[in-house]
């Protein structure tokens, strides 16, 4: 696996990515926007990942034999 902070290209990684973001933020995770456009924490990950904000790990895909 390797780390990125890009937005992923996939939408469902995408999607994926900023729901797990949102429930940290709504469990009390700081926005790591200094300004962020919206107080609802789904707003703020989509934001964030877009913005290139976030790190994560996407698993690699497996060669078939």
């Amino acid at each position: 696996m390797s780390v990125q902070n890009q937005p992923p290209a996939n939408k469902f990684a995408f999607v994926h990515i900023a729901a797990k973001r949102a429930r940290q933020l709504q469990t009390g995770a700081p926005p790591l926007l200094p300004n962020p456009r919206s107080s609802k924490p789904t707003r703020m990950a989509m934001e964030e990942l877009s913005r290139g904000l976030l790190e994560y790990e996407l698993p690699e895909k497996e060669e078939e034999e």
